[in-house]
């Protein structure tokens, strides 16, 4: 979802990095045999998530909701060679493509791949500190996934939680429980005394959450 007007995001797009190759491969495959294809951060969205990470310099990363590991692959480019990006996914039958789009972008050694609900994996993971956590999944329970890995970010450490803006809905008069739950979410965040907080208007929208 865009909320930006189309001529102004066809204008950001072509005054960033290029999207890398492998991405465009990505991006293109799942717009062909995937539904909701919508669902993945796309070109411009990908180079800040990169840029973050780069600016960040994280060695531990952990994502949650993979879809086709686009997003995946631009947090890793910012990872040190000895990094790694735990991501989880919660339909199984995309392992295969993640795979071979990991393998594709040449980051699947940065990469450890947890199926499964998100709730049970986080609880389980070895990693004990995160240097910059991504929420991209089942949006009304991003809430929850902020109250599981806060205690697993450094401080000084980086949460990014996407669709904030859902479709501009947030700050209209829009009542569906998604709304609300997203509402909820941002209201919430922006009372939070334990972190700084931005909203940037990013497709649909990327609040960004720095640890004190």
């Amino acid at each position: 979802m865009e909320i930006l007007d189309g001529a102004l995001q066809t204008y950001l797009d072509n005054h960033c990095e290029p999207e890398p190759e492998a991405l465009q491969a990505i991006n293109r495959e799942t717009h062909l045999k995937v539904l909701k294809p919508n669902m993945l951060s796309g070109h411009y969205q990908g180079r800040v998530l990169s840029m973050l990470s780069k600016m960040m310099q994280p060695k531990r990363i952990l994502e949650i909701g993979t879809f086709t590991g686009y997003a995946t692959i631009c947090l890793a480019e910012g990872l040190p060679d000895d990094g790694i990006i735990h991501t989880i996914e919660v339909n199984r039958e995309m392992e295969e493509m993640l795979k071979n789009n990991f393998a594709l972008a040449d980051v699947e050694k940065k990469i450890r791949l947890h199926l499964g609900a998100a709730e049970q994996v986080i609880a389980n993971l070895d990693e004990k500190t995160f240097d910059l956590v991504f929420i991209d999944a089942d949006k009304k329970n991003n809430l929850l996934y902020f109250e599981l890995i806060f205690d697993k970010v450094r401080s000084g450490g980086l949460i990014i939680i996407d669709n904030v803006l859902w479709k501009g809905k947030v700050y209209g008069n829009e009542n569906d429980a998604d709304t609300v739950t997203i509402r909820k979410l941002n209201d919430q965040i922006a009372a939070d005394t334990r972190v700084e907080k931005l909203i940037l208007p990013v497709r649909d929208g990327l609040l960004l959450i720095k640890k004190k």
